[in-house]
């Protein structure tokens, strides 16, 4: 089974692929967008994206990109994130002015960024901040990377464990073509991620909301996205803690549909394990 992921080898996309699946061909792209494309038109078997940071919340544009595919959620993975602070060998800490790491990874790291006046870049991916500095031979930079990516490009750790907490983590959805969960884990609880729209009018996201109270399926998440089909409308994310094919989340389904201008089910599958 190939696997597509974003990023360079050492990223923590990757880390999800190998919990995953073990040593299966992986396939690095260049972007989220990427990864989608790859998984949709058949070059990889499935597709790796993070949707969620504990410290940093989550990652919008796979939200977005969820909706221009026709791909399913079929799993989720939760890898531990440890960040460090990695420069090319033989320089102090003092000597750095510039940072370079992906968006997410500066927002992790923030309180220890702050602690010097640097000036932070981003970068596409976290790994790949590290390939930059290496292929440019860039003195007076440093990556926000993880310890695994900064021994592979050969970078020297300036400072480890920079990230906000100890238990930081972040959530991988898994996508297919196919419906059917890769990773399969049948004793596992199961989480159903859907996307909703209502009418622009008062009551009606109670109303929605109401389908899954009046049932008793819990939502374990719940945010908006505007529609990007007219201007201030929202497009409704949320994850409910039941499969989507058991009597209560389909009666809920059904009720929220009889509510809503559109309802989408992403997937059900199986809840990721914790440590």
């Amino acid at each position: 089974m190939a696997v597509a992921y974003a990023g360079e080898p050492g990223a923590f996309a990757e880390d999800a692929v190998i919990a995953a699946f073990g040593d299966a061909p992986r396939l690095p792209v260049g972007t989220f967008r990427d990864v989608f494309t790859a998984v949709a038109e058949g070059r990889a078997d499935v597709g790796v994206v993070p949707i969620e940071n504990l410290l940093n919340g989550t990652v919008r544009e796979v939200y977005d990109l969820l909706l221009d595919h026709d791909l399913h959620i079929v799993g989720e993975i939760v890898v531990p994130v440890r960040l460090c602070l990695a420069a090319l060998p033989g320089q102090a800490i003092e000597a750095i002015e510039r940072i370079y790491s992906h968006i997410q990874a500066l927002g992790q790291a923030e309180a220890f960024l702050r602690t010097r006046p640097w000036m932070t870049l981003t970068t596409y991916n976290t790994a790949g901040a590290g390939k930059l500095i290496v292929e440019r031979g860039e003195r007076g930079a440093a990556a926000v990377l993880s310890p695994r990516a900064a021994s592979v490009f050969g970078l020297e750790i300036l400072a480890d464990n920079i990230q906000g907490a100890t238990d930081n983590r972040t959530r991988f959805f898994v996508l297919s073509r196919d419906a059917a969960d890769p990773v399969r884990d049948p004793d596992a609880p199961r989480r159903t991620t859907i996307a909703f729209a209502v009418h622009n009018e008062p009551g009606s996201l109670l109303r929605a909301l109401g389908a899954f109270a009046g049932r008793a399926v819990n939502l374990s998440s719940l945010e908006s996205r505007p529609s990007r089909t007219a201007a201030w409308e929202y497009v409704f994310w949320a994850d409910l803690d039941a499969d989507a094919r058991s009597a209560e989340c389909a009666a809920a389904l059904d009720d929220l549909r009889a509510t809503s201008t559109m309802v989408r089910v992403l997937g059900s599958y199986a809840r990721a394990r914790e440590a």
